[in-house]
């Protein structure tokens, strides 16, 4: 009996640093509970030919001024590029995208092979059947470890549409909204709230 309290799986031991040792695999383990979608950042190479990448971990992060971020690992050829180009686009993938994002996934050479794009206005690699898109500046770049923080500045959104579903990732594999789980939360309208203020007396 724990009384309701939780009780942590594995003990840690502080490293030389005073930090805890984290197992790797238990953290992968722990943070796949966390649904995230998933994008291909594009952008074009100094040969000019366009590059990419399959990238879990995006986010938006605020609304005023109109900013977004991704990271890439610090050994990424392809961030290395993007960073020189100053500019990328995110696309957000649909669910029936799988063998698109496995393909930006992998290490294959030629990634826009056998792939529909167009070239944006902002001269952006886009794909075109994502199912959103946002053509962004990088602002700025932070440390994050063994990633780059990635922050962009929001300069093109694609049109906002209700059709579609986007392609999810859970526990180390695909998956996808059902339909018919597909309903508001009655909290939602303090829920848009949180992801929209720009006051500082939220308590959120």
């Amino acid at each position: 009996m724990t009384d309701g309290v939780s009780e942590p799986v594995m003990e840690t031991k502080p490293a030389a640093d005073g930090h805890p040792v984290i197992d790797p695999r238990q953290f992968r383990n722990v943070l796949g509970q966390f649904c995230t979608g998933i994008t291909v950042i594009t952008a074009f190479g100094d040969d000019a030919a366009p590059i990419g990448f399959a990238c879990q971990s995006f986010a938006a992060l605020s609304l005023d001024p109109p900013l977004v971020l991704f990271c890439p690992t610090k050994a990424s050829r392809s961030w290395a590029a993007i960073e020189k180009s100053g500019r990328f686009c995110v696309n957000i993938l649909a669910e029936e995208q799988q063998q698109l994002c496995a393909r930006f996934g992998s290490r294959e050479r030629d990634k826009f092979a056998e792939t529909a794009w167009h070239t944006s206005e902002l001269k952006l690699p886009v794909l075109d059947d994502a199912l959103a898109t946002i053509q962004c500046t990088v602002d700025s770049v932070v440390d994050g470890g063994d990633h780059y923080i990635v922050i962009g500045r929001v300069q093109v959104l694609s049109e906002s549409t209700d059709s579609g579903r986007p392609l999810l990732f859970y526990r180390g594999q695909y998956t996808a909204i059902e339909p018919e789980k597909t309903v508001p939360a009655p909290w939602r309208a303090d829920l848009d709230h949180f992801l929209t203020t720009t006051t500082l007396d939220t308590w959120l």
